[in-house]
C-alpha cells in the first residue's frame, strides 16, 4: 500500500522523525483555515500518487488568505498525469539551505536491506545515479544484526553530508530504519530530507510504501485507505481478496506464489509478450480461489489470452487441475486459456485438464512454452 504525502509524513511522525506542521484540507475553505492556523506562510500541496506536481502547478507558496483560498482553488481537482486531486497538504513553508536525499528498502538479491544517502537531493535519485552514481553512499544491513549509531555515522560521512548536518541526520537515519523494519515497510524514502538556515534537520517529503502482507498486525494502517487509488480491477480484486496489481499489456497472468509470479511476468515479457497484471493466488489453487481470478481477468478488456502457471508443493496437482476445471465451469472466458502445472502429481493432473478442458484450454510443458503459447494467442504483445 503506497501512502500519500500527508499520510507519509503522518507516519514518519509517530517514529520521532521530525516534519513540518500541516493538515489535510478536502475543500478550499479547508485550506485556508489549515493555512490561518500553521500561519503565514504555507505551501499547499497536491496530494497525488505521482511525481512531477511542481512543474504541474501542484505545489505553491501562499503568503495570506487571499493566495491560500486562490491556490487551493486551482489546484483541488486538478489532473496531475491522469491523477486527480482531491485532497492537499497545507504546511508551514520551510527556508532551505541544503537538500538530501536517504531511503530504505530491501535488496532481495543480497537478503539484505538496503539504505541510501546522497548530499544531492531534491531530485529523483535515478538522475542522480546516472549522472555520478559515486552521489550516493549505499548501506547493505543484515537484518539479524540491524543498525548501530556507529555504522550510521560512518554512512552519513561517506555520504559527504554538510558538518551541521550530521548530528541531525544521524538521529533522522536511525528514526527512519526503525520505521521501516518496525512498521513493516517495503520502502521509506525522504527526498529531500533538508538542513534548513536555522540549522534544523527535517523530513521535507515523504513517501513511504507498506508490505500489505503485514495489515493483519496493524490495525492503525486502515485510517489510511481512505484515498486509495485502485483501478476497476484491483477494486475486484481487493473485494475477493486477491493479490492484484493492474498493469497494461495483453497477457493476463495467474501464478501461486510472489515469486513464480514475478518470473512468470519476466518470462512472458522475455518472449516478447506484455502482462496484464500481476496476480498471486497463494499456496493454494482451488476452485473458489482460481474462479476469482479469472473473474478478475475477464473484466480487463486488454487482455487477449490468460497464463495459469502453477507449481504444485503441498497442493497436489490434480486437485489444481480440478479447481481450474470447476472455475471454467463458472466463469466464460473472454480470451483463449493457457495453463502450465508442475510440481506434486502433476501427471494426473495433465490427464484431468486433458479430458475435461478439452477445447477450452491449452497445456503447455513449461513456463516458457507456456508463456510463448500465450503471447502468441495474444497477437505478441
Amino acid at each position: 500500500m503506497d501512502l500519500f504525502e500527508y499520510q507519509g509524513k503522518q507516519y514518519f511522525a509517530r517514529f520521532g522523525i521530525p516534519v513540518p506542521s500541516g493538515e489535510p484540507a478536502d475543500t478550499v475553505e479547508a485550506a485556508v483555515a489549515v493555512a490561518d492556523r500553521t500561519g503565514y506562510p504555507v505551501v499547499i500541496k497536491a496530494q497525488v500518487q505521482v511525481g512531477g506536481r511542481g512543474k504541474a502547478g501542484g505545489i505553491k507558496i501562499a503568503n495570506n488568505a487571499d493566495e491560500a483560498r486562490f491556490h487551493g482553488g486551482n489546484i483541488l481537482g486538478m489532473d496531475i498525469k491522469g491523477h486527480i486531486v482531491r485532497r492537499v497538504w497545507v504546511e508551514s513553508a520551510s527556508d532551505i539551505a541544503k537538500e538530501y536525499y536517504a531511503s530504505f528498502t530491501l535488496d532481495r538479491s543480497a537478503k539484505q536491506y538496503l539504505g541510501m544517502l546522497s548530499a544531492k537531493g531534491g531530485i529523483d535519485i535515478e538522475a542522480v545515479a546516472a549522472a555520478n552514481p559515486a552521489d550516493i553512499a549505499t548501506l547493505h544491513i543484515n537484518p539479524v544484526e540491524g543498525l548501530s549509531e556507529a555504522v550510521v555515522r560512518d554512512w552519513v560521512k561517506r555520504a559527504n553530508l554538510d558538518a551541521e548536518a550530521v548530528e541531525g541526520a544521524v538521529s533522522i537515519l536511525q528514526k527512519l530504519y526503525v520505521a521501516f523494519v518496525d512498521g513493516d515497510a517495503d520502502l521509506v524514502e525522504i527526498n529531500p530530507l533538508i538542513l534548513s538556515k536555522d540549522g534544523r534537520v527535517y523530513a521535507l517529503d515523504a513517501k513511504v510504501s507498506l508490505d500489505d502482507s503485514a495489515a493483519y498486525k496493524h490495525p492503525e494502517w486502515d485510517e489510511f485507505r481512505g484515498l486509495e487509488v485502485l483501478d476497476e480491477r484491483e477494486k475486484l480484486a481487493k473485494e475477493k481478496g486477491l493479490q492484484y496489481i493492474g498493469l497494461s499489456g495483453t497477457v493476463g497472468i495467474i501464478a501461486n506464489g510472489a515469486g513464480l509470479a514475478m518470473s512468470t511476468l519476466d518470462t512472458v515479457t522475455q518472449v516478447g509478450g506484455t502482462a496484464a497484471n500481476f496476480l498471486d493466488i497463494g499456496g493454494g489453487a482451488n476452485a473458489e480461489v482460481v474462479a476469482n481470478a479469472l473473474t478478475v481477468i475477464n473484466t480487463d478488456h486488454n487482455v487477449k489470452a490468460i497464463f495459469i502457471n502453477i507449481f504444485g508443493g503441498v497442493t497436489r496437482g490434480e486437485e489444481v487441475a480440478k479447481g481450474i476445471i470447476e472455475a471454467l465451469n463458472r466463469v466464460e472466458l473472454k480470451a483463449p486459456l493457457v495453463v502450465r502445472l508442475d510440481g506434486t502429481n502433476a501427471d494426473q493432473g495433465h490427464q484431468i485438464l486433458a479430458e475435461q478442458g478439452a477445447g477450452r484450454l491449452i497445456i503447455a510443458k513449461t513456463m516458457l512454452d507456456g508463456a510463448r503459447k500465450a503471447v502468441d494467442l495474444a497477437g505478441g504483445n
